[in-house]
């Protein structure tokens, strides 16, 4: 698999780091609609759909029209009067059904609650309508009181809509980036062998396919150009907003727009293998991961649902020995516990994390630890790895010296190219770029071996063939050799060959600087972040690279291990540092980092050390990391606090502190709290509105 391979980067398994653990979890096929519903719920509405709670509410809606017509305190305060003889069992039979059918999602919920020691706002809502319909039952046998059918009727209904309004909300953040599944073609140009081209519907096509792919039509799968050229629009998919031209052996990614060129690509990546649905499996994951701002939240919310339950029998006994009311007291009760219920509380962080999470995605960034993703607030310090991160990282051949009589320039690339053959490495693919400039056949090699940090070695021709940098000598305790020949140490990267332990010539490559990277450092400097280079590449281009840029310092021939120690040294002193990097190199600092950063056309090993990958490699995405977990931090921090002071506003009310003068009924207090879950879900929607800071 190549390094540029958008898709490598998806494969996770498990990796326990010094500071945090990323957890595998299997994936659903991204149109299994109701699957991804039940994922998403937040595990509050278990064996429900978002659908099914809108129906409810519109049944039990029209059967409480005949319950308000028949509720005596409705006909009092309207003034007008309904009554024939059993008129009462009417009434109860009507708001059994309201109670059983309506309320059924909120007594599986706590059921589901309590079996999993986990007591929560369902209990909270099935013990409020438990209370309310057991004592109208009771009043309705000759109990001396006032029945609650209508105020529980309209309890009901109005938590149905709540808690549709909330599940629609969760549903819109979750499933952002699976209506791009929708948008695919639903049929697909299928070339055949003897070169016809015939339709065939999606579901049919198969790796190894070769397609035909029109002007301005969806590319179905991830598959590599064969033939043709054209500008693709993959701004959905990778947040890129150019059109990237794509031509013979470049690789194209399902969901993207082809622009006015013909394409012919071969199949590579179809269905659950493609970069498209990998992207979903990973965003569901972080979606349904945890952060310790959720843990917190769940904590209250679990804590405010014992107070509620406790304050709502303390206002019962409280009312009991003031007013003597049991009605009354039981109305208080059951007020409290509906007025009080958490919902905005549960919604507050999960929601926030869906939004958050799907928009990072589709600008370029997947986030595989939620928790990392919302400590990038607190970020002091980013050492960024140079090559391939700050810089292009495809490396192009500047010269070939031969130092040895016995070799040509030639051979000498050869040899090179030989050893690297097996290496991802921008060193290894520069070579080989150039061995095919020059055509020149590509040699065959054994025994490779990667000296991490220092260069590769090998057998090509019988011969032990080294291709490594000064790191190499530095390791082995050797001096690095004088050349007597002008270079531009500021921007070459020197390359030695030892052909059977004696030097037998150079090669120098050149890298450039990323034209987002200056942009990128300004923005984190603006924000008050140090940055740093670290590289193994010789001081004088650490420092060239370290000044255009206008860095906080650098670290120049820094071995894999010394780059976890660079990080170490900076956290021992109480930084939060992240680590920017792409390489097998890195992945020991990634791993060490509070926040580890992989760029997506790095290696395997890298993207799957990282907490976070940004798709564009591009150094900005950094920043624009920093501006989203900001922002997503500052949106859980204000739906937290609308949770929880509406809490401690409304359950006095609801209690009845304001008795005579105010006097909350169920009812009200049911649209007050339907009310505050609405505002923090509109107010997490407000994220997708948020600018790149």
């Amino acid at each position: 698999m190549l390094p540029s391979d958008p898709a490598a980067h998806m494969e996770h398994s498990n990796h326990s780091h010094t500071h945090h653990t990323h957890h595998k979890h299997e994936a659903s096929p991204a149109h299994h609609e109701h699957g991804a519903d039940d994922q998403n719920s937040f595990n509050k509405h278990a064996g429900h759909h978002t659908h099914d709670f809108l129906k409810r509410f519109w049944i039990c809606l029209a059967i409480t029209v005949p319950i308000l017509l028949l509720s005596e305190m409705i006909q009092h305060w309207t003034g007008f009067s309904i009554q024939f003889p059993g008129e009462q069992y009417i009434l109860l039979i009507l708001s059994s059904f309201i109670y059983f059918y309506g309320g059924s999602p909120f007594l599986k919920g706590m059921i589901a609650e309590i079996r999993g020691n986990a007591i929560g706002m369902m209990t909270l809502v099935a013990v409020a309508i438990t209370v309310a319909f057991v004592y109208s039952v009771a009043v309705v046998f000759g109990l001396k009181g006032m029945d609650f059918f209508w105020e529980l009727a309209t309890l009901i209904d109005i938590m149905l809509l709540g808690h549709w309004l909330e599940m629609r909300s969760e549903m819109a953040a979750s499933r952002s980036l699976q209506s791009l599944v929708e948008l695919l073609p639903s049929t697909v140009h299928l070339e055949s062998d003897n070169d016809t081209v015939t339709d065939i519907s999606l579901d049919q096509l198969k790796n190894g396919d070769v397609l035909v792919i029109k002007p301005g039509e969806k590319i179905p799968a991830d598959s590599v150009v064969i033939d043709g050229s054209s500008y693709v629009n993959e701004s959905m998919l990778t947040g890129e907003s150019k059109p990237v031209r794509k031509s013979k052996d470049n690789k194209v990614i399902a969901g993207s727009i082809n622009g006015d060129g013909m394409l012919r690509v071969r199949a590579t990546g179809t269905g659950k293998d493609s970069y498209l649905q990998k992207v979903i499996t990973l965003v569901q994951q972080a979606q349904s991961a945890k952060s310790n701002t959720q843990n917190l939240a769940d904590k209250v919310a679990k804590w405010l649902t014992i107070i509620s339950i406790l304050t709502g029998i303390l206002t019962l006994a409280a009312w009991m020995l003031l007013k003597g009311d049991l009605a009354f007291a039981l109305e208080r009760m059951v007020t409290v516990m509906v007025t009080s219920c958490p919902h905005a509380l549960g919604v507050a962080i999960p929601l926030v994390a869906a939004i958050s999470t799907s928009k990072a995605a589709v600008n370029g960034l997947l986030i595989r630890n939620r928790t990392a993703f919302e400590n990038s607030r607190k970020l002091t310090t980013i050492i960024f790895d140079k090559t391939g991160t700050l810089t292009h990282g495809s490396h192009e051949v500047q010269k070939v010296i031969s130092l040895n009589d016995s070799y040509t320039d030639n051979e000498i690339l050869q040899y090179a190219a030989a050893v690297q053959r097996h290496s991802e490495h921008y060193i290894g693919r520069g070579m080989q770029r150039e061995l095919q400039n020059r055509k020149l056949d590509l040699w065959q090699s054994e025994n490779f071996t990667y000296h991490q940090g220092m260069g590769v070695s090998g057998t090509v021709k019988n011969k032990q063939v080294i291709a490594a940098g000064p790191n190499y000598f530095r390791g082995k305790k050797k001096e690095i050799p004088v050349l007597q020949m002008p270079l531009d140490i500021e921007r070459e990267t020197i390359s030695y060959i030892l052909i059977d332990d004696q030097l037998a010539g150079i090669i120098t490559l050149a890298d450039t600087i990323r034209e987002t990277s200056a942009h990128a450092i300004k923005r984190l400097k603006a924000a008050g972040i140090k940055t740093y280079l670290l590289t193994g590449d010789n001081e004088k281009i650490a420092a060239s690279v370290a000044d255009k840029l206008s860095m906080d310092g650098y670290f120049a021939n820094v071995l894999p291990h010394e780059k976890r120690e660079k990080l170490m040294f900076f956290q021992d002193k109480g930084e939060v540092v992240a680590m920017t990097g792409d390489g097998v190199n890195d992945a020991p600092a990634l791993a060490q980092a509070d926040v580890g950063i992989a760029v997506g056309s790095g290696t395997d090993v890298a993207a799957e050390t990282a907490d976070i990958i940004l798709v564009n490699s591009d150094p900005e995405d950094v920043a624009d990391l920093i501006s989203y977990g900001r922002a997503t931090y500052r949106k859980m921090v204000q739906n937290l606090f609308w949770a929880i002071g509406y809490n401690v506003v409304a359950i006095p009310l609801a209690a009845g502190i304001l008795y005579p003068e105010f006097v909350l009924s169920p009812a009200l207090g049911a649209v007050l709290m339907s009310l505050s879950t609405i505002i923090v879900a509109f107010n997490a929607q407000l994220l997708k509105l948020e600018k790149k800071s």
